[in-house]
């Protein structure tokens, strides 16, 4: 997710940085536990900006930027994997297990927003293959609350979605 200098998202006294910074390390930890090859971008508590990550896609069987969404709309709320149609499958795979863990709502098509739908534009991220998972809305304090009290059980899922597909 966002990298550097840019904190992302802020809400309730947390960026969204430092949450998904925290994630991708514990699913990195919990692939690597399954024997599997991980690459980040930024060494543990350090996320680097975009663009190291982009240059990790390349090579790699699956690619994920970990975020969390905004809105005007408090009780938005909802998972999102922006992807394009090729990943769309494990798209779905992902957003899914993360509701559920969440308890929570999937966007779009069944957690899936192709690239050209997304209020984003184009990512340069997706373009080159990887996927954009909004894991939840980062301004709904419900939401916020209910991840922090279950982020080990977000990492497992995603680990373990992922892991499936080696």
């Amino acid at each position: 997710g966002h990298g550097g200098s840019d904190p992302g998202a802020v809400a309730g006294g947390v960026t969204e940085r430092a949450l998904m910074t925290a994630l991708r390390d514990i699913v990195a930890d919990k692939l690597r536990a399954k024997g599997l090859t991980v690459r980040t971008d930024g060494a543990r508590g350090i996320n680097d900006p975009l663009a190291s990550a982009i240059h990790l896609i390349a090579g790699s069987a699956v690619a994920l930027e970990l975020h969390t969404n905004a809105s005007t709309n408090p009780a938005a709320r909802g998972v999102e994997v922006i992807s394009l149609p090729a990943q769309k499958l494990q798209a779905q795979r992902v957003a899914r297990a993360i509701a559920k863990v969440l308890n929570t709502q999937v966007r779009g098509d069944g957690g899936w927003i192709d690239q050209s739908q997304s209020a984003r534009g184009r990512l340069g991220y997706v373009a080159r293959g990887g996927m954009v998972v909004e894991v939840f809305f980062l301004s709904n304090a419900k939401d916020l609350a209910a991840y922090q009290a279950k982020k080990w059980l977000v990492a497992q899922a995603i680990a373990d979605t992922l892991g499936a597909r080696a």
